[in-house]
């Protein structure tokens, strides 16, 4: 049986972070962005560089880069944002990553991935599934769900769900002070931006898998 669990032929993002060749498994991946403005949110941990509205919904945005010990993600025309699904105690979480640029879709097979070696990899083994090898290229396979911790997206959450109370309390004042000048006019508020709303980052230019 091979050690790294991996039974199966599967398909892969792969993408890159410093000089290192990454990838997590396409069913936890939902889209690719372009790189857009990201609001920070106080708080947090170094590593959550704020958050998107992506099609109405807040995501988090965290960057790998800081989260493994490297330099923060400088923008650049290459760089990512993988929209992706962690579960953690059977719940699902949405969060966007940063990443130096996105390569490509690859199957690997079973055969191909060897268990992470226990000495001298820079990165904690614990987030490895395992080392793939296609061709003189070697690929690290990140257990996305073992990179955040529980206390790390319970943080990533409550800030959310904040965010989420303070825009609707915005929308909700806005539209009140507003039928208090106009209270017998009828007005369509999908046409207008009430309260400071974050910028949506869905465009038809983003990657679906």
């Amino acid at each position: 049986m091979n050690k790294t669990g991996i039974t199966e032929t599967a398909q892969y993002l792969t993408f890159k972070l410093a000089d290192e060749i990454f990838a997590i498994n396409v069913i936890q991946v939902r889209e690719v962005l372009d790189l857009s403005t990201i609001t920070k949110v106080p708080g947090t941990p170094d590593f959550m560089r704020g958050v998107i509205n992506v099609r109405g919904s807040v995501v988090p945005v965290m960057d790998l880069r800081l989260k493994f010990g490297l330099t923060k993600t400088e923008n650049s025309l290459d760089t990512r944002i993988v929209v992706m699904e962690l579960s953690l105690e059977g719940e699902i979480t949405v969060i966007g990553t940063l990443a130096d640029s996105v390569n490509e879709v690859i199957d690997l097979e079973a055969a191909q991935i060897e268990p992470p070696p226990k000495i001298g990899l820079r990165w904690k083994t614990e987030f490895i599934k395992g080392i793939g090898k296609r061709s003189d290229m070697f690929i690290i396979i990140l257990d996305i769900n073992r990179v955040f911790s529980s206390d790390e997206i319970a943080l990533v959450e409550e800030n959310n769900t904040e965010i989420i109370k303070d825009k609707e309390h915005s929308q909700n004042q806005a539209d009140k002070d507003l039928t208090d000048k106009n209270p017998e006019s009828e007005f369509d508020d999908s046409s207008k931006n009430y309260g400071e709303e974050l910028e949506d980052v869905s465009s038809p230019e983003k990657i679906h898998l």
